[in-house]
Formats: structure tokens, sequence, C-alpha cells
């Protein structure tokens, strides 16, 4: 049962918590009875959230930019506080620039920018959520998201799709690299969602054929619950209900 997999008291870092899929998936986990670690660069909008989120279970916001060395320390500081980390949702992205510029208009400042964001921060926190999950004998799971731009040519989708692409090739040399242990590695493909970051990128997009982040979300925890291998890759569109 997936609701066995999630026990009440257990800790999760949910990066990019304060709006969309990120907020979705921190609601899902309180309601579980999950400890939740949530950030976002707009402190507003992440007070805002955490307020809300707080009315169904402990959540902690820490404000920031994952691409932060030492905000990537206080998100883990806030789980070693709670004395257990389980779960990292490394979900926190950025496109870089609106409109998505073509590769030959894609500047370097943009390029690392991207690169910055959505593929070495959640590298840097991985590398420190390691030596919090492999204290415990339950081991953890780590989860990073990615998109369908890392495996199919769009034009414009160059600079993200390409940060995508490689944060799922570490995903998967991470996982090999953990062969023993009890710390598992899941990607997961949320598709088309109803987004500020979707309506960003395709501004012209009918909501009516987006999917609710809630409904990915859902998807996404039965996903981390039946696990069977230590790494997989998952669309969540596949496990959305029709």
């Amino acid at each position: 049962m997936e609701n066995d997999w999630y026990e009440a008291g257990h800790v999760a870092i949910v990066t990019g918590g304060s709006r969309g899929l990120g907020k979705a998936v921190a609601r899902e986990l309180l309601a579980r009875g999950l400890h939740v670690v949530i950030d976002g660069r707009d402190e507003a909008a992440l007070a805002a959230a955490r307020d809300e989120l707080a009315r169904v279970g402990n959540v902690i916001a820490v404000p920031g930019d994952v691409a932060d060395q030492q905000h990537v320390h206080d998100l883990i500081a806030s789980a070693r506080q709670l004395r257990r980390l389980d779960l990292v949702v490394n979900n926190a992205s950025t496109l870089g620039e609106i409109p998505l510029p073509r590769v030959e208009e894609l500047s370097r400042e943009t390029f690392e920018r991207i690169f910055q964001v959505n593929l070495f921060a959640p590298i840097h926190i991985m590398q420190h959520a390691l030596h919090v999950m492999r204290r415990s004998a339950e081991g953890g799971t780590i989860v990073n998201i990615t998109s369908d731009a890392a495996i199919e040519a769009y034009p414009a989708w160059g600079g993200y799709g390409a940060s995508k692409a490689a944060l799922e090739h570490v995903s998967r040399v991470l996982a090999t690299e953990l062969d023993g242990t009890h710390v598992r590695v899941l990607v997961a493909d949320p598709g088309d969602m109803d987004t500020q970051m979707h309506r960003d990128a395709i501004p012209d997009a009918d909501p009516r054929d987006l999917r609710d982040p809630a409904d990915s979300a859902r998807a996404l925890l039965r996903a981390v619950a039946e696990m069977k291998e230590a790494y997989v890759r998952v669309r969540l569109a596949d496990l959305v209900p029709a």
C-alpha cells in the first residue's frame, strides 16, 4: 500500500515548494504525516505557501536560491534539526530566459544560470543529503524532476533540455554508485501541467489540456512508494488516472 511507505515523522526536502508541483508534493507529504522542508526564491510567495501548508502539517520554509551554496547548507541543516532525511525532491528549476531563445541566440550567462539551478544545485543537494540518509538503516529516496525536453528535440528548449538531460545522466550514474546501499534514485517527468513555469514557456497553451499539479504530485508519491529498483525513470502522465 502506498500510504504504508510514508511514515509519520519522516522528513522530506522539496525544493521549489512555494508553488506548482513543489507545493502540491509538499501538501501530499504533509497529509501523510511527514515533516517537510520547502524553499523558494520569492519570499512573499514562500511565506504564503508556508501559511497555507501549515494548516496541513509541520512545514519549514527556508527562503533562498538553490544555486546559492549556503542556502543548500541551510536546507540540509533544517533536516538535521529534525534528525533524519528520508526523501529529497529536487523540483526547483529555471527556464533561464523568456521567451525561450534558440540555441544560436542562447547567451553564455543564460546557459550558465540554467545549469547552476537545474544541474549543479541538485548535485550539491544530493551530495549533502547522502551524508544524512546513509546514517539511517532505512536509507532514503532522491527524486529529480526532469522533462520530456531532456529526450526530445524541441526548438528553443536547448538550454533547459540540455540541463535536464545532464541531470538524468547524473542520476543514473549516482544510482550505480549507490548500489548496495538503501538509497534509491527516481527521475520523474511530470509532463504538461497548469503551472506558472508552463505558462511562461508556452503562453498560448490551452489550460484545458494541462494537468492539475496535484494529480502529478499524487502520481509521483505512488511512483516512489512502488519503486522496486535502485533507479527508475517515470512519466507521471502515465500514472495519472484518465
